[in-house]
């Protein structure tokens, strides 16, 4: 039994997100891990760093190299990161000078940061898929149903009358902005890590910046000017991303509820919830858990923020803080997309003729 709501066996029957939480998984880490240490020994060896016959061996541990999770368990308890026992049984599995030649120049969070964001491409990718389909649904609702009238409410109150278009368009403006914005982030959050010890690369000397572009393009990956181990702003950046998608289909949520009210009438949903002491509601589940997952993504906001405060070169305590806090609003995110498309979906009607 999890204690995460994402992957409950009961509760993710509301929050869970399988396809994101396979790319967050112990095993899509270690795999990306992995890729980069066969990544970097390449590039290495396409610039003269260790022997080709090095890199060789070293990328035979795609298939040679099976992890021990629970020495991975117990090396991140002692270490404080997973890097260290990871590349100590990746070099097990390897002979004479190509044990050396692994993960040379590199540091644990070379390792660590450049596996999220391999893994973060995918699932920007996703995401940006799942946009595209709540928008694609609001637009079918708004083509459906636009000329349709509806009473506006302004703090709660009667207003004026207004299209069911006028709404809807309210609606979708942020999400079109959101995509747009993820396209740039993403040049700015899909980027490899690699700096060595304190960021300067210093074994490699004049090599240094010809390699990081190597592994980058064998990873499929951006480059900056220097490492980014103590400047987490993108990471923060992408995270407030996160919780301005989650917060604006929670305004849909939160519009959706208040028009399925009796009173109001403003909607027919199929598949409402149903209640153990009243058989004859049908209530807004799908609506309400938009509202509950923005709430949740906004708090996560502030905290992730907090990682900002990265003390000198590297800081254990405010990276480990990402780690706690990153994953789970991917997963509220994701799972908000998902509910939106399948709660726009489940409108039958909506304004009035």
């Amino acid at each position: 039994m999890s204690l995460s709501p994402f992957d409950h066996p009961i509760l993710s029957g509301l929050f869970g997100d399988p396809e994101l939480a396979g790319l967050l998984s112990a095993k899509a880490d270690v795999a990306a891990m992995v890729a980069f240490e066969m990544a970097l020994a390449a590039a290495q060896a396409e610039c003269g760093v260790i022997p080709h016959a090095d890199a060789k061996a070293i990328a035979r541990l795609e298939t040679d190299y099976e992890p021990d999770f629970e020495g991975l368990q117990v090396g991140l308890g002692r270490d404080g990161v997973v890097a260290p026992e990871l590349v100590q049984q990746m070099r097990k599995r390897l002979v004479g000078e190509a044990a050396s030649s692994l993960h040379f120049g590199a540091t644990s969070q070379d390792v660590i940061d450049t596996s999220l964001v391999i893994r973060l491409k995918s699932i920007t990718a996703i995401l940006k898929a799942r946009i595209v389909a709540v928008e694609t649904a609001l637009t079918r609702l708004s083509n459906q149903f636009g000329g349709r009238k509806l009473m506006a409410r302004t703090r709660m109150q009667d207003a004026l009358e207004i299209t069911v278009a006028d709404r809807i368009a309210d609606w979708a403006a942020p999400l079109a902005r959101h995509r747009r914005r993820l396209e740039e982030i993403e040049m700015r959050l899909l980027v490899v890590q690699y700096g060595g010890a304190v960021g300067v690369l210093e074994k490699l000397g004049d090599n240094g910046p010809r390699v990081v572009k190597a592994l980058a393009s064998r990873l499929g990956l951006g480059v900056t000017e220097k490492s980014w181990h103590n400047q987490r702003d993108t990471i923060v950046e992408f995270a407030d991303w996160l919780s301005l998608v989650s917060g604006s289909l929670g305004k849909i949520g939160q519009d959706i509820a208040l028009m399925a009210q009796n009173v109001a009438g403003d909607v027919v949903l199929a598949g409402g919830g149903g209640s153990s002491a009243m058989p004859h509601k049908s209530n807004p589940v799908s609506a309400e858990v938009l509202v509950t997952l923005a709430r949740y993504a906004a708090g996560s906001s502030g905290t992730v923020a907090q990682s900002l405060v990265h003390e000198q070169e590297r800081s254990g305590a405010a990276w480990t803080l990402e780690w706690l806090v990153l994953p789970q609003m991917v997963l509220a995110a994701g799972s908000s997309l998902v509910i939106a498309s399948r709660l726009l979906d489940s409108i039958e009607t909506i304004g009035q003729d």
